[in-house]
């Protein structure tokens, strides 16, 4: 692997059993992400983009194939060792917020770094908390934010621990667009400040436009690759 890529995927395959027989979700998908790049997956529902993701992000396993994240490979590792490294390197965002209803909005974002020996990790916390404007919700309850709040508590809790590669799936898909708009600039904002990487899976073209390129999914297979617009 060239020194800059951060995340590569190589015949990447997966294939599932069904009543119809056995089905192929993800087809021979090949890529190369660079670090602090962004990149927008892109397709029709059933195309598998969001399976492309979590075998990317090694929360699945693929049928054949290989997927490098961050100079390992993951079909190297246990699922131990798969989690230990999504816990080091990895960030999610997704749909649904996923937040630990019964721990506070700084103890949500506090938990990963918690999780990897971290002793500052109410300050930095803190910190992110501020850096996505919930400074004054510290100590708010899930169900005491809107859902706007809620996915910036999200946001903050998969970017405190300066990932090398933050994946997003439809991180504005249950929020009004005025919300999701906040919600892609903060993403944005995060990428372009940090080296970590954007990947995000969408269905929304106008915020897969301001990624720096976009990979286009049909029927498990990746189509095409272009340069979004400046």
């Amino acid at each position: 692997m060239t020194r800059n890529i951060v995340l590569e995927a190589r015949n990447l395959s997966k294939q599932v059993s069904s009543p119809e027989g056995p089905l192929t979700i993800v087809r021979e998908v090949s890529l190369e992400v660079a670090a602090s790049e962004s990149i927008a997956i892109v397709g029709p529902s059933g195309a598998g983009k969001s399976t492309l993701l979590a075998l990317l992000a090694g929360l699945d396993q693929p049928s054949s194939g290989e997927v490098w994240l961050a100079g390992t490979n993951l079909s190297s590792l246990d699922e131990d060792g798969r989690a230990r490294l999504r816990a080091q390197r990895v960030g999610f965002v997704f749909q649904s917020f996923h937040l630990v209803p019964s721990l506070t909005a700084i103890e949500n974002v506090m938990l990963p770094l918690e999780l990897n020996g971290r002793r500052d990790a109410r300050p930095a916390a803190a910190d992110m908390l501020g850096r996505v404007g919930l400074s004054e919700r510290l100590r708010h309850y899930p169900r005491q934010l809107s859902g706007g709040e809620q996915q910036r508590v999200a946001l903050a809790r998969a970017s405190v621990g300066e990932p090398a590669v933050l994946f997003a799936d439809e991180p504005t898909g249950n929020l009004d667009s005025a919300t999701g708009a906040r919600i892609a600039q903060l993403l944005f904002e995060l990428n372009s400040g940090s080296e970590t990487t954007l990947v995000l899976v969408t269905h929304d073209r106008t915020l897969a436009g301001r990624c720096g390129r976009i990979l286009t999914m049909e029927a498990g297979r990746m189509l095409s690759a272009t340069q979004a617009d400046a």
